[in-house]
């Protein structure tokens, strides 16, 4: 198990959320809004042919999110 960015993790990874960075806030909120909060669980899918977004399902749901907002979230690779 390794602690990294979710910008850094792989298609088919597996990621526990550690933390979420407190700063941009508004990407934090929209962020929990969305269900990514510390302690859930989100499965790494696919990245967009350029790398950007990429697509995550997190309890349930299926979620893009660009690499400006992945980076700020800290997760354990599993």
């Amino acid at each position: 198990m390794t602690q990294a960015s979710l910008s850094d993790a792989a298609p088919g990874d597996r990621c526990v959320v550690l933390e979420i960075a407190a700063d941009p806030a508004e990407i934090r909120s929209r962020l929990y809004a969305l269900g990514i909060i510390p302690g859930s669980v989100l499965e790494i899918l696919r990245f967009a042919p350029l790398g950007d977004p990429m697509q995550v399902k997190v309890a349930g749901s299926f979620i893009s999110i660009r690499k400006a907002e992945a980076a700020i979230i800290s997760v354990e690779i599993q």
